[in-house]
């Protein structure tokens, strides 16, 4: 369903639970947000392995499944004083859509 600024909610189904709301304009966008919550890796190349995260958009039938990771990189030169010294990154990539059936 879409909001009124044009974002959707996406929720993260873990175990067949359903924990936490991410919205965004694309689902992309929401597992990016869920991926950074996964464990990060001390660097890019450090990646071990990667997770699935199933997100169910809410008032439809569809999961968006993707495999995301996640690391930390020290924080930009041009950043805040006030940020931490190292950020965490991630990105995902799709794996397709399922339809859960009624």
């Amino acid at each position: 369903m879409v909001r009124e600024d044009g974002k959707r909610n996406f929720v993260l189904v873990e175990d067949g639970e359903e924990t936490s709301v991410f919205s965004g304009t694309y689902p992309r966008q929401a597992a990016l947000k869920a991926a950074r919550r996964l464990h990060p890796a001390p660097s890019p190349d450090d990646i071990d392995g990667k997770a699935t995260l199933r997100l169910r958009e809410r008032g439809t039938d569809r999961v968006h499944i993707y495999e995301g990771w996640a690391w930390t990189e020290a924080k930009d030169d041009d950043a805040p004083e006030w940020m931490d010294d190292y950020v965490t990154r991630a990105n995902v990539s799709k794996r397709g859509i399922e339809h859960l059936e009624a």
